[in-house]
């Protein structure tokens, strides 16, 4: 990529968190900042996979209580991975704004305290962590730009507003895809809209409709600078791509940056960027039907 720029590119690799995404930061952030007193009472999310699993592993970790409940559409495998972990899994709701809602109600009915996937200060904070750790890691030279993909924007808004702290100048790009731009929809009327989300193949960033009032509209309002969609076959080449030149598996939401890097690649020639590969859940199934 470094080649194909003509500048410096550095990889943030996610995919090898032990979840295999970026959503343990926030989730684990979150389930360390309550009191004892709450850790008794145990955590409760809903989610789609990834941010179900950060919890189910953090929650293990730390020896809590915990419930995930996923929406019919989550796939066999990730309800599988959540339960190795010994957590309980609940399949309720046509898509994940059903199951936040019913998940919301047994918290609040069983005092247990609901960790959301992105609308929460110490869930972004949990995922700046991993720009503090880029400029830790990059050395002296200066980043001019990064590359983020952009869901429900707790990781961008984690990632971006630590880097914009600390270099004002640099330019935060998000990333999403054309059948699920919930966010970018957002940015653009000005206000929280509801969107009609399609399937994609970055389903763990997938930004669907924004809930009302989620703190990160105004943090990538003041964080992100240039925004991208993707149709179906731009995630998908950019993720065949990267997995035959750098052979490293990653998922549709990592594709997503990467795709935005392949992009605008031109634009880098002696300049440093960072791409955040953020996530590799992705079955091999998935992985065969697009080879």
């Amino acid at each position: 990529m470094s080649e194909l720029a003509g500048g410096r590119v550095l990889l943030k690799l996610e995919n090898l968190q032990h979840t295999g995404t970026f959503k343990l930061r926030g989730a684990l952030n979150r389930m360390l900042s309550l009191t004892p007193a709450q850790r008794k009472k145990g955590v409760i999310t809903a989610s789609t996979g990834n941010h179900g699993l950060a919890l189910a592993y953090g929650a293990n970790l730390l020896g809590m209580r915990s419930l995930v409940f996923v929406p019919r559409t989550a796939s066999k495998e990730k309800r599988e991975a959540i339960e190795r972990y010994g957590v309980s899994v609940s399949v309720i709701g046509r898509d994940n704004c059903e199951a936040q809602m019913h998940a919301r109600e047994y918290a609040a009915q069983r005092g247990m305290i609901f960790v959301p996937p992105y609308n929460d200060p110490m869930v972004v904070a949990g995922q700046g962590t991993i720009a503090m750790e880029i400029l830790e890691q990059a050395g002296p030279s200066r980043i001019d730009e990064a590359f983020v993909c952009m869901g429900g924007g707790g990781l961008i808004s984690g990632v971006g507003g630590y880097l914009k702290a600390r270099l004002p100048k640099i330019t935060v790009r998000g990333a999403s895809p054309v059948n699920s731009p919930g966010m970018i929809a957002c940015l653009k009327a000005g206000k929280f809209v509801t969107i009609y989300q399609k399937p994609t193949l970055a389903a763990g960033s997938s930004g669907g409709s924004i809930v009302d009032g989620s703190i990160t509209f105004d943090f990538c309002r003041r964080f992100v600078n240039e925004v991208d969609t993707f149709t179906e076959a731009e995630i998908a080449n950019a993720l065949l791509w990267f997995i035959e030149t750098h052979h490293l598996y990653i998922d549709g939401s990592a594709a997503l940056p990467v795709a935005s890097f392949l992009r605008h690649h031109k634009e880098l020639r002696g300049r440093t960027a960072v791409v955040v590969i953020c996530g590799a859940n992705m079955s091999l199934e998935t992985l065969k039907e697009l080879m």
